[in-house]
Protein backbone atom coordinates (compact mmCIF):
# COMPACT_ATOMS: atom_id res chain seq x y z
CA UNK A 1 0.00 0.00 0.00
CA UNK A 2 2.97 2.36 0.66
CA UNK A 3 5.01 1.79 -2.56
CA UNK A 4 1.71 2.38 -4.35
CA UNK A 5 1.52 5.79 -4.25
CA UNK A 6 4.58 6.09 -6.29
CA UNK A 7 5.24 5.71 -10.04
CA UNK A 8 6.16 2.45 -11.21
CA UNK A 9 9.53 3.78 -12.29
CA UNK A 10 10.26 4.70 -8.56
CA UNK A 11 8.54 1.82 -6.90
CA UNK A 12 11.75 -0.15 -8.69
CA UNK A 13 14.13 2.45 -7.36
CA UNK A 14 12.67 1.80 -3.82
CA UNK A 15 12.07 -2.15 -3.59
CA UNK A 16 15.83 -2.08 -4.96
CA UNK A 17 17.29 0.64 -2.20
CA UNK A 18 14.86 -1.42 0.31
CA UNK A 19 16.85 -4.79 -0.50
CA UNK A 20 20.26 -3.42 -0.75
CA UNK A 21 19.54 -2.19 2.41
CA UNK A 22 18.50 -5.62 3.92
CA UNK A 23 21.71 -7.36 2.53
CA UNK A 24 23.28 -4.92 4.22
CA UNK A 25 21.43 -5.54 7.66
CA UNK A 26 21.35 -9.25 6.95
CA UNK A 27 17.66 -9.76 6.66
CA UNK A 28 17.96 -11.83 3.75
CA UNK A 29 21.55 -12.74 4.07
CA UNK A 30 22.31 -16.00 4.01
CA UNK A 31 21.07 -16.43 8.04
CA UNK A 32 17.95 -18.51 6.65
CA UNK A 33 17.61 -21.40 4.35
CA UNK A 34 14.42 -23.74 2.98
CA UNK A 35 15.13 -27.28 2.10
CA UNK A 36 12.24 -28.76 0.27
CA UNK A 37 12.02 -32.73 0.71
CA UNK A 38 9.45 -35.14 -1.85
CA UNK A 39 8.36 -38.33 -0.87
CA UNK A 40 7.04 -41.48 -2.31
CA UNK A 41 6.04 -44.90 -1.29
CA UNK A 42 4.54 -47.97 -2.36
CA UNK A 43 4.42 -46.85 -5.52
CA UNK A 44 4.89 -50.93 -6.30
CA UNK A 45 5.61 -50.82 -9.84
CA UNK A 46 3.03 -48.39 -11.33
CA UNK A 47 4.02 -46.66 -14.11
CA UNK A 48 1.44 -46.02 -16.02
CA UNK A 49 -1.83 -44.01 -14.89
CA UNK A 50 -3.66 -47.29 -15.69
CA UNK A 51 -5.41 -49.92 -14.33
CA UNK A 52 -3.99 -52.81 -15.83
CA UNK A 53 -6.81 -55.60 -14.86
CA UNK A 54 -9.44 -53.40 -16.13
CA UNK A 55 -7.28 -51.52 -19.09
CA UNK A 56 -9.36 -48.43 -17.82
CA UNK A 57 -6.72 -45.13 -17.02
CA UNK A 58 -6.26 -44.41 -13.21
CA UNK A 59 -5.23 -41.37 -11.19
CA UNK A 60 -2.10 -42.46 -9.94
CA UNK A 61 1.63 -43.73 -11.12
CA UNK A 62 4.69 -42.21 -11.76
CA UNK A 63 4.51 -40.82 -15.15
CA UNK A 64 1.53 -38.45 -13.13
CA UNK A 65 4.24 -38.01 -10.29
CA UNK A 66 6.53 -37.18 -12.55
CA UNK A 67 4.20 -34.23 -13.86
CA UNK A 68 3.86 -32.64 -9.85
CA UNK A 69 7.55 -33.22 -9.45
CA UNK A 70 8.76 -31.16 -12.20
CA UNK A 71 6.40 -28.12 -10.74
CA UNK A 72 7.66 -28.28 -7.81
CA UNK A 73 11.41 -28.49 -9.12
CA UNK A 74 10.26 -24.87 -10.39
CA UNK A 75 10.45 -23.34 -7.74
CA UNK A 76 12.54 -25.47 -5.33
CA UNK A 77 15.57 -26.84 -7.93
CA UNK A 78 17.55 -28.74 -5.36
CA UNK A 79 14.90 -29.69 -3.58
CA UNK A 80 15.79 -33.89 -2.12
CA UNK A 81 13.25 -36.59 -3.69
CA UNK A 82 12.74 -40.15 -1.12
CA UNK A 83 11.41 -42.98 -1.81
CA UNK A 84 10.47 -45.43 1.80
CA UNK A 85 10.12 -48.16 -0.90
CA UNK A 86 7.81 -51.64 -1.90
CA UNK A 87 8.93 -50.40 -5.66
CA UNK A 88 10.04 -52.68 -8.13
CA UNK A 89 6.83 -55.40 -7.84
CA UNK A 90 3.09 -55.18 -7.76
CA UNK A 91 1.82 -54.66 -11.14
CA UNK A 92 1.78 -57.38 -14.12
CA UNK A 93 4.51 -54.76 -15.98
CA UNK A 94 6.61 -55.77 -12.47
CA UNK A 95 5.84 -58.96 -12.63
CA UNK A 96 6.44 -59.72 -16.12
CA UNK A 97 9.97 -58.08 -16.20
CA UNK A 98 11.04 -60.17 -12.75
CA UNK A 99 9.88 -63.60 -14.35
CA UNK A 100 9.47 -62.98 -17.85
CA UNK A 101 11.83 -60.64 -19.50
CA UNK A 102 14.35 -59.80 -16.51
CA UNK A 103 16.87 -58.47 -19.51
CA UNK A 104 16.09 -55.22 -19.69
CA UNK A 105 17.18 -52.42 -16.86
CA UNK A 106 14.06 -52.44 -14.42
CA UNK A 107 11.31 -50.46 -15.85
CA UNK A 108 11.21 -48.23 -12.18
CA UNK A 109 14.37 -47.85 -11.54
CA UNK A 110 14.76 -45.95 -15.03
CA UNK A 111 12.02 -44.04 -14.59
CA UNK A 112 13.56 -42.88 -11.30
CA UNK A 113 16.65 -41.98 -12.66
CA UNK A 114 15.16 -39.96 -15.18
CA UNK A 115 13.49 -37.96 -12.14
CA UNK A 116 16.62 -37.55 -10.01
CA UNK A 117 15.71 -39.89 -6.94
CA UNK A 118 18.29 -38.81 -3.79
CA UNK A 119 17.50 -42.42 -2.18
CA UNK A 120 15.26 -45.40 -2.02
CA UNK A 121 14.54 -47.10 1.30
CA UNK A 122 14.62 -50.76 0.52
CA UNK A 123 10.90 -52.15 1.57
CA UNK A 124 9.55 -55.96 1.74
CA UNK A 125 8.53 -56.46 -1.42
CA UNK A 126 11.55 -55.94 -3.18
CA UNK A 127 12.46 -59.61 -2.25
CA UNK A 128 9.61 -61.00 -3.47
CA UNK A 129 11.32 -62.24 -6.68
CA UNK A 130 14.27 -63.26 -5.26
CA UNK A 131 17.77 -62.00 -4.66
CA UNK A 132 19.01 -62.27 -8.68
CA UNK A 133 16.50 -59.77 -9.46
CA UNK A 134 16.85 -57.27 -6.33
CA UNK A 135 20.69 -57.30 -7.21
CA UNK A 136 20.38 -56.57 -10.93
CA UNK A 137 17.63 -53.60 -9.65
CA UNK A 138 19.45 -52.06 -7.32
CA UNK A 139 23.00 -51.89 -9.36
CA UNK A 140 20.94 -50.67 -12.26
CA UNK A 141 19.80 -47.40 -9.94
CA UNK A 142 21.96 -44.00 -9.72
CA UNK A 143 20.77 -43.57 -6.15
CA UNK A 144 21.80 -45.23 -3.34
CA UNK A 145 18.97 -47.75 -2.07
CA UNK A 146 18.71 -47.43 2.22
CA UNK A 147 18.65 -49.77 4.92
CA UNK A 148 20.41 -49.19 8.20
CA UNK A 149 18.86 -51.99 10.00
CA UNK A 150 19.39 -54.79 7.22
CA UNK A 151 22.92 -56.88 8.54
CA UNK A 152 24.47 -59.40 7.04
CA UNK A 153 23.99 -62.35 9.15
CA UNK A 154 25.87 -62.45 12.40
CA UNK A 155 28.02 -59.24 11.42
CA UNK A 156 27.73 -55.57 12.04
CA UNK A 157 27.97 -55.11 8.25
CA UNK A 158 24.90 -53.30 7.09
CA UNK A 159 23.74 -54.84 3.80
CA UNK A 160 22.87 -51.33 2.27
CA UNK A 161 23.81 -47.83 2.80
CA UNK A 162 22.60 -46.78 5.74
CA UNK A 163 22.23 -43.08 5.45
CA UNK A 164 22.91 -40.52 2.66
CA UNK A 165 23.99 -37.03 3.77
CA UNK A 166 23.04 -34.26 0.97
CA UNK A 167 23.94 -30.80 1.40
CA UNK A 168 21.49 -27.87 0.14
CA UNK A 169 21.73 -24.08 0.81
CA UNK A 170 24.53 -25.13 2.66
CA UNK A 171 22.49 -26.83 4.50
CA UNK A 172 23.65 -30.96 5.66
CA UNK A 173 20.07 -34.10 5.52
CA UNK A 174 20.69 -36.80 6.86
CA UNK A 175 18.30 -39.53 5.26
CA UNK A 176 18.52 -42.61 7.04
CA UNK A 177 16.76 -45.86 5.80
CA UNK A 178 15.00 -48.02 7.24
CA UNK A 179 13.02 -51.18 6.40
CA UNK A 180 10.10 -53.26 8.22
CA UNK A 181 11.47 -55.94 10.25
CA UNK A 182 8.66 -58.54 9.59
CA UNK A 183 10.56 -59.82 6.31
CA UNK A 184 10.88 -63.36 7.42
CA UNK A 185 7.54 -63.16 8.41
CA UNK A 186 6.42 -63.18 4.84
CA UNK A 187 9.11 -63.77 2.76
CA UNK A 188 10.63 -67.32 1.56
CA UNK A 189 14.07 -67.66 3.43
CA UNK A 190 16.36 -68.22 0.35
CA UNK A 191 14.93 -64.95 -0.89
CA UNK A 192 16.37 -62.96 1.96
CA UNK A 193 19.20 -65.93 2.68
CA UNK A 194 22.23 -64.02 4.85
CA UNK A 195 20.54 -60.96 6.05
CA UNK A 196 18.77 -60.25 9.54
CA UNK A 197 16.50 -57.20 10.21
CA UNK A 198 17.22 -55.67 13.39
CA UNK A 199 14.64 -53.87 15.59
CA UNK A 200 13.81 -50.03 14.10
CA UNK A 201 14.21 -48.70 17.46
CA UNK A 202 17.49 -49.57 18.48
CA UNK A 203 18.89 -48.71 15.10
CA UNK A 204 17.17 -45.51 14.60
CA UNK A 205 18.86 -44.31 18.44
CA UNK A 206 22.30 -45.59 16.76
CA UNK A 207 22.59 -44.20 13.43
CA UNK A 208 20.69 -40.78 14.46
CA UNK A 209 23.14 -40.22 17.39
CA UNK A 210 25.88 -41.09 14.58
CA UNK A 211 24.51 -38.95 12.00
CA UNK A 212 24.72 -35.53 14.35
CA UNK A 213 27.84 -36.20 16.28
CA UNK A 214 29.68 -37.58 13.20
CA UNK A 215 28.00 -36.32 10.34
CA UNK A 216 27.04 -33.31 11.97
CA UNK A 217 24.09 -33.03 10.25
CA UNK A 218 21.95 -29.85 10.41
CA UNK A 219 18.02 -32.14 10.32
CA UNK A 220 17.47 -36.13 10.14
CA UNK A 221 15.03 -37.20 8.30
CA UNK A 222 14.34 -41.00 8.39
CA UNK A 223 12.68 -42.64 5.52
CA UNK A 224 11.21 -45.82 6.66
CA UNK A 225 9.76 -48.64 5.30
CA UNK A 226 6.81 -48.90 7.84
CA UNK A 227 3.85 -47.02 9.37
CA UNK A 228 2.13 -45.66 12.54
CA UNK A 229 1.85 -49.13 14.95
CA UNK A 230 -0.92 -47.75 16.81
CA UNK A 231 -4.51 -45.37 16.70
CA UNK A 232 -3.30 -41.86 18.45
CA UNK A 233 -6.86 -41.70 19.57
CA UNK A 234 -7.54 -45.08 21.14
CA UNK A 235 -3.93 -46.37 21.40
CA UNK A 236 -5.30 -49.55 19.94
CA UNK A 237 -2.71 -51.55 17.86
CA UNK A 238 -4.12 -53.19 14.44
CA UNK A 239 -4.69 -56.96 14.91
CA UNK A 240 -2.72 -59.22 12.75
CA UNK A 241 0.30 -57.11 13.03
CA UNK A 242 3.29 -58.65 13.66
CA UNK A 243 6.12 -57.65 16.42
CA UNK A 244 7.80 -54.54 15.04
CA UNK A 245 6.43 -54.53 11.80
CA UNK A 246 5.62 -50.82 12.25
CA UNK A 247 7.14 -48.24 14.98
CA UNK A 248 7.00 -44.63 13.86
CA UNK A 249 5.31 -43.94 16.91
CA UNK A 250 7.89 -44.98 19.23
CA UNK A 251 10.66 -43.37 17.07
CA UNK A 252 9.11 -40.10 17.29
CA UNK A 253 8.75 -40.33 20.95
CA UNK A 254 12.04 -42.11 21.88
CA UNK A 255 14.74 -41.25 19.28
CA UNK A 256 16.56 -38.02 20.18
CA UNK A 257 17.55 -35.70 17.46
CA UNK A 258 14.74 -36.86 14.86
CA UNK A 259 13.10 -34.32 12.72
CA UNK A 260 11.03 -35.80 10.20
CA UNK A 261 9.71 -39.33 9.39
CA UNK A 262 8.32 -40.31 5.93
CA UNK A 263 6.20 -43.39 6.29
CA UNK A 264 5.30 -46.18 3.78
CA UNK A 265 3.86 -49.92 4.00
CA UNK A 266 0.87 -49.24 5.23
CA UNK A 267 -0.71 -47.67 2.10
CA UNK A 268 -1.93 -44.96 3.77
CA UNK A 269 -2.23 -41.03 2.83
CA UNK A 270 -0.99 -39.20 6.08
CA UNK A 271 -0.99 -35.72 5.17
CA UNK A 272 1.09 -34.20 8.04
CA UNK A 273 0.99 -35.49 12.27
CA UNK A 274 3.16 -34.54 14.39
CA UNK A 275 4.12 -36.50 17.57
CA UNK A 276 6.72 -35.39 20.15
CA UNK A 277 7.90 -32.53 17.90
CA UNK A 278 8.46 -35.08 15.27
CA UNK A 279 6.86 -34.15 11.41
CA UNK A 280 5.26 -37.44 10.12
CA UNK A 281 4.33 -37.81 6.60
CA UNK A 282 3.15 -40.65 4.23
CA UNK A 283 1.88 -40.11 0.39
CA UNK A 284 -0.52 -43.08 0.10
CA UNK A 285 0.37 -46.10 -2.09
CA UNK A 286 0.78 -46.64 -5.79
CA UNK A 287 1.53 -43.07 -6.74
CA UNK A 288 -1.74 -41.48 -5.40
CA UNK A 289 -0.35 -38.66 -3.75
CA UNK A 290 2.97 -36.75 -3.79
CA UNK A 291 4.28 -35.96 -0.32
CA UNK A 292 5.87 -32.48 0.34
CA UNK A 293 7.85 -31.33 3.32
CA UNK A 294 9.20 -28.07 4.02
CA UNK A 295 12.35 -27.25 6.64
CA UNK A 296 12.73 -23.57 7.39
CA UNK A 297 16.37 -23.25 8.70
CA UNK A 298 18.08 -20.11 10.58
CA UNK A 299 21.25 -19.13 11.82
CA UNK A 300 22.52 -15.83 13.49
CA UNK A 301 25.38 -15.55 11.02
CA UNK A 302 27.20 -17.73 8.30
CA UNK A 303 29.90 -19.22 10.59
CA UNK A 304 27.12 -20.35 13.28
CA UNK A 305 25.52 -23.60 13.59
CA UNK A 306 22.08 -23.89 12.14
CA UNK A 307 18.55 -23.67 13.94
CA UNK A 308 15.60 -25.53 12.59
CA UNK A 309 13.01 -22.64 12.88
CA UNK A 310 10.01 -24.36 11.79
CA UNK A 311 8.89 -27.51 9.91
CA UNK A 312 5.84 -28.18 7.51
CA UNK A 313 4.06 -31.14 5.68
CA UNK A 314 0.77 -31.93 2.93
CA UNK A 315 0.42 -34.37 0.40
CA UNK A 316 -0.44 -33.50 -3.08
CA UNK A 317 -2.86 -35.55 -4.72
CA UNK A 318 -2.45 -37.20 -8.24
CA UNK A 319 -5.84 -35.99 -9.90
CA UNK A 320 -7.68 -37.87 -12.96
CA UNK A 321 -6.25 -34.18 -14.96
CA UNK A 322 -2.91 -34.37 -14.22
CA UNK A 323 -0.75 -34.94 -17.28
CA UNK A 324 1.18 -37.49 -17.70
CA UNK A 325 4.81 -37.08 -18.51
CA UNK A 326 6.05 -38.13 -21.95
CA UNK A 327 9.51 -38.82 -20.64
CA UNK A 328 8.09 -41.76 -18.08
CA UNK A 329 5.46 -43.26 -20.98
CA UNK A 330 8.22 -43.30 -23.51
CA UNK A 331 10.27 -45.18 -20.66
CA UNK A 332 7.20 -47.64 -19.75
CA UNK A 333 6.14 -48.15 -23.33
CA UNK A 334 8.33 -51.15 -24.16
CA UNK A 335 7.69 -53.37 -21.40
CA UNK A 336 4.03 -52.27 -21.29
CA UNK A 337 3.86 -53.30 -25.15
CA UNK A 338 4.95 -57.05 -24.09
CA UNK A 339 2.95 -56.88 -20.68
CA UNK A 340 0.26 -56.47 -22.54
CA UNK A 341 0.63 -59.15 -25.04
CA UNK A 342 0.87 -61.51 -22.39
CA UNK A 343 -2.40 -60.17 -20.35
CA UNK A 344 -4.27 -60.59 -23.26
CA UNK A 345 -4.06 -64.38 -24.10
CA UNK A 346 -6.83 -66.50 -24.18
CA UNK A 347 -6.21 -69.54 -21.51
CA UNK A 348 -9.97 -70.95 -21.25
CA UNK A 349 -13.87 -69.75 -21.59
CA UNK A 350 -16.56 -68.83 -18.37
CA UNK A 351 -19.70 -69.59 -18.94
CA UNK A 352 -21.60 -66.52 -16.62
CA UNK A 353 -19.73 -63.51 -15.25
CA UNK A 354 -18.46 -64.14 -12.13
CA UNK A 355 -17.35 -61.56 -9.08
CA UNK A 356 -15.59 -61.24 -6.16
CA UNK A 357 -16.99 -58.20 -4.57
CA UNK A 358 -18.66 -60.09 -1.62
CA UNK A 359 -16.17 -63.08 -1.28
CA UNK A 360 -15.82 -62.49 2.35
CA UNK A 361 -19.48 -62.63 2.99
CA UNK A 362 -20.68 -66.13 1.12
CA UNK A 363 -18.96 -68.96 -0.64
CA UNK A 364 -17.74 -67.27 -4.30
CA UNK A 365 -16.81 -69.50 -7.55
CA UNK A 366 -13.87 -67.03 -8.11
CA UNK A 367 -12.40 -67.78 -4.64
CA UNK A 368 -13.24 -71.64 -5.15
CA UNK A 369 -10.87 -71.33 -8.28
CA UNK A 370 -8.19 -70.80 -6.01
CA UNK A 371 -9.13 -73.58 -4.25
CA UNK A 372 -8.91 -75.73 -6.79
CA UNK A 373 -5.46 -74.80 -8.25
CA UNK A 374 -4.25 -75.06 -5.06
CA UNK A 375 -5.74 -78.21 -3.80
CA UNK A 376 -4.67 -79.79 -7.27
CA UNK A 377 -1.14 -78.39 -7.39
CA UNK A 378 -0.64 -79.64 -3.55
CA UNK A 379 -2.52 -83.50 -3.60
CA UNK A 380 -4.02 -81.45 -0.35
CA UNK A 381 -6.88 -82.25 1.55
CA UNK A 382 -8.27 -78.70 2.66
CA UNK A 383 -7.01 -75.59 1.23
CA UNK A 384 -6.87 -72.10 2.76
CA UNK A 385 -7.24 -68.86 0.53
CA UNK A 386 -8.16 -65.12 0.53
CA UNK A 387 -10.02 -62.83 -1.93
CA UNK A 388 -6.96 -60.34 -2.49
CA UNK A 389 -9.22 -58.35 -4.89
CA UNK A 390 -12.50 -57.64 -3.97
CA UNK A 391 -12.74 -55.91 -8.36
CA UNK A 392 -11.47 -59.08 -9.66
CA UNK A 393 -13.97 -60.05 -12.64
CA UNK A 394 -14.56 -62.67 -15.34
CA UNK A 395 -16.49 -62.35 -18.18
CA UNK A 396 -19.15 -64.93 -19.92
CA UNK A 397 -16.42 -65.91 -22.85
CA UNK A 398 -13.35 -66.27 -23.31
CA UNK A 399 -10.86 -65.63 -20.13
CA UNK A 400 -7.31 -64.09 -20.66
CA UNK A 401 -4.48 -63.97 -18.27
CA UNK A 402 -5.98 -60.85 -17.50
CA UNK A 403 -8.71 -61.98 -15.72
CA UNK A 404 -6.80 -64.44 -13.57
CA UNK A 405 -4.45 -61.85 -12.50
CA UNK A 406 -6.65 -59.42 -11.66
CA UNK A 407 -8.07 -62.27 -8.76
CA UNK A 408 -4.49 -63.62 -7.62
CA UNK A 409 -2.05 -60.52 -7.76
CA UNK A 410 0.01 -61.06 -5.49
CA UNK A 411 3.80 -63.24 -6.12
CA UNK A 412 2.84 -65.71 -3.43
CA UNK A 413 4.26 -69.00 -3.87
CA UNK A 414 2.52 -72.58 -2.99
CA UNK A 415 3.04 -74.21 0.49
CA UNK A 416 1.92 -77.76 1.22
CA UNK A 417 1.79 -78.90 5.19
CA UNK A 418 0.78 -81.23 7.82
CA UNK A 419 -1.34 -79.88 10.07
CA UNK A 420 -4.23 -80.94 12.84
CA UNK A 421 -7.58 -80.47 13.07
CA UNK A 422 -7.18 -78.18 15.77
CA UNK A 423 -4.80 -76.30 14.22
CA UNK A 424 -6.93 -75.60 11.17
CA UNK A 425 -9.87 -74.98 13.49
CA UNK A 426 -7.75 -72.31 14.94
CA UNK A 427 -6.39 -70.75 11.66
CA UNK A 428 -10.37 -70.49 10.69
CA UNK A 429 -11.12 -69.15 14.14
CA UNK A 430 -8.36 -66.07 13.81
CA UNK A 431 -9.66 -65.24 10.07
CA UNK A 432 -13.47 -64.91 11.96
CA UNK A 433 -11.84 -62.31 14.07
CA UNK A 434 -12.21 -60.39 10.67
CA UNK A 435 -16.15 -59.95 11.86
CA UNK A 436 -16.65 -57.12 14.80
CA UNK A 437 -19.34 -58.75 17.88
CA UNK A 438 -22.43 -59.47 16.49
CA UNK A 439 -25.32 -56.75 16.90
CA UNK A 440 -28.69 -57.75 15.91
CA UNK A 441 -30.29 -56.22 12.63
CA UNK A 442 -26.75 -55.42 11.18
CA UNK A 443 -25.22 -56.78 7.98
CA UNK A 444 -22.31 -58.96 7.90
CA UNK A 445 -20.38 -56.23 5.76
CA UNK A 446 -21.85 -53.52 8.87
CA UNK A 447 -19.98 -56.14 11.20
CA UNK A 448 -16.66 -56.14 9.54
CA UNK A 449 -13.37 -55.12 11.43
CA UNK A 450 -11.99 -51.97 9.44
CA UNK A 451 -8.63 -52.62 11.41
CA UNK A 452 -8.56 -55.90 9.59
CA UNK A 453 -7.70 -56.13 6.28
CA UNK A 454 -9.62 -58.08 3.97
CA UNK A 455 -6.69 -60.30 2.54
CA UNK A 456 -6.32 -61.44 6.05
CA UNK A 457 -9.75 -62.96 6.06
CA UNK A 458 -9.00 -66.92 4.85
CA UNK A 459 -11.38 -69.15 3.95
CA UNK A 460 -11.20 -72.95 3.63
CA UNK A 461 -12.11 -75.88 0.74
CA UNK A 462 -11.91 -79.13 1.52
CA UNK A 463 -14.00 -79.22 4.82
CA UNK A 464 -17.45 -77.40 5.93
CA UNK A 465 -18.09 -75.54 8.41
CA UNK A 466 -20.35 -72.27 9.47
CA UNK A 467 -18.98 -68.84 11.06
CA UNK A 468 -21.48 -68.07 14.09
CA UNK A 469 -21.41 -64.49 14.50
CA UNK A 470 -23.65 -64.69 17.35
CA UNK A 471 -20.57 -66.74 19.38
CA UNK A 472 -17.60 -64.76 21.25
CA UNK A 473 -14.38 -64.61 19.05
CA UNK A 474 -12.47 -67.63 19.71
CA UNK A 475 -15.13 -70.30 19.18
CA UNK A 476 -16.82 -69.20 15.99
CA UNK A 477 -15.93 -72.06 13.50
CA UNK A 478 -19.21 -74.60 14.37
CA UNK A 479 -20.25 -78.00 12.79
CA UNK A 480 -16.35 -78.13 11.06
CA UNK A 481 -16.43 -81.56 9.55
CA UNK A 482 -13.98 -83.46 6.97
CA UNK A 483 -15.30 -85.99 4.49
CA UNK A 484 -19.08 -85.69 5.95
CA UNK A 485 -17.65 -86.40 9.61
CA UNK A 486 -16.73 -83.68 12.50
CA UNK A 487 -13.17 -83.23 12.53
CA UNK A 488 -11.01 -84.52 15.05
CA UNK A 489 -8.72 -82.41 16.69
CA UNK A 490 -5.68 -84.92 15.85
CA UNK A 491 -6.61 -85.48 12.36
CA UNK A 492 -4.07 -85.22 10.40
CA UNK A 493 -4.27 -83.00 7.26
CA UNK A 494 -2.32 -81.82 4.32
CA UNK A 495 -2.85 -77.97 3.75
CA UNK A 496 -2.67 -76.14 0.77
CA UNK A 497 -1.49 -72.40 1.36
CA UNK A 498 0.83 -69.40 0.67
CA UNK A 499 3.98 -68.97 1.90
CA UNK A 500 2.69 -65.09 3.66
CA UNK A 501 0.45 -67.85 5.49
CA UNK A 502 3.11 -70.52 6.49
CA UNK A 503 5.57 -67.71 7.70
CA UNK A 504 2.91 -65.74 9.93
CA UNK A 505 1.53 -63.40 7.90
CA UNK A 506 -1.51 -62.06 9.29
CA UNK A 507 -0.84 -63.30 12.73
CA UNK A 508 -1.59 -66.92 11.39
CA UNK A 509 0.96 -68.37 14.13
CA UNK A 510 -0.71 -71.55 14.35
CA UNK A 511 0.68 -72.70 10.92
CA UNK A 512 4.56 -71.72 11.66
CA UNK A 513 5.00 -75.23 13.71
CA UNK A 514 3.22 -77.06 11.25
CA UNK A 515 5.87 -79.49 9.23
CA UNK A 516 6.30 -78.81 5.59
CA UNK A 517 5.46 -81.34 2.81
CA UNK A 518 5.91 -79.89 -0.37
CA UNK A 519 7.04 -76.03 -1.06
CA UNK A 520 6.62 -76.01 -4.96
CA UNK A 521 8.97 -72.96 -6.74
CA UNK A 522 5.84 -71.80 -8.75
CA UNK A 523 3.65 -68.93 -7.81
CA UNK A 524 0.04 -69.56 -7.20
CA UNK A 525 -0.73 -67.23 -10.04
CA UNK A 526 1.20 -69.37 -12.25
CA UNK A 527 -1.01 -72.53 -10.51
CA UNK A 528 -4.08 -70.76 -11.81
CA UNK A 529 -3.33 -70.21 -15.13
CA UNK A 530 -1.92 -73.45 -15.77
CA UNK A 531 -5.36 -74.81 -13.94
CA UNK A 532 -7.36 -73.12 -16.36
CA UNK A 533 -5.31 -73.84 -19.14
CA UNK A 534 -5.71 -77.62 -18.74
CA UNK A 535 -9.56 -77.74 -17.58
CA UNK A 536 -10.60 -74.98 -20.06
CA UNK A 537 -13.76 -74.51 -18.39
CA UNK A 538 -14.13 -72.42 -15.39
CA UNK A 539 -16.52 -73.50 -13.16
CA UNK A 540 -19.16 -71.12 -12.02
CA UNK A 541 -20.98 -72.76 -9.07
CA UNK A 542 -19.50 -72.36 -5.58
CA UNK A 543 -19.14 -75.40 -3.79
CA UNK A 544 -20.86 -73.77 -0.78
CA UNK A 545 -18.90 -75.50 1.92
CA UNK A 546 -19.07 -72.41 4.47
CA UNK A 547 -21.50 -69.71 5.15
CA UNK A 548 -22.15 -66.96 7.76
CA UNK A 549 -24.77 -67.57 10.43
CA UNK A 550 -27.49 -65.86 11.12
Amino acid sequence: MFLSRFSPRLRRLLVLALFASSVATGAFAADRAQVTLLATTDLHGHLLPLDDYTGQPSPLGVAKLATLIAQARRNAPDLLLIDSGDTIQGTPLAYFHARKNNAPPDPMMLAMNALQYTSMTVGNHEYNFGPAVLAKARGEAHFPWLSANTYRTGTDETAYAPYVVKEVAGVRIGILGLTTPGIPYWENPENYAGLEFRPLLSEAKKWTTLLRSREHVDAVVIAMHGGLEEDLATGRRPPGNIPGENAAVALAREVPGLDVILLGHTHREVPALVVNGVLLTQAGHWGDFLARVDLYFSRPSTDAPWTLLAKGAHTIPVRADTPADPAILAIAAPYQRETQAWLTREIGTCAQPLGAEDAQFRDTALLDLVQRAQLEAGHADVSLAASFNRHARIAAGPVTVRDIASLYPYENTLYVLEVTGAQLKAALEHSARYFLPYVAGKSPAELVDPSIPAYNFDVAEGVSYEIDLRRPIGDRIQHLTFQGAPLAPDRKLRLATNNYRYNGGGGYTMLKTARVLAHPSAEIRDLLIAWVERHHDIPVTPTGNWRLVP
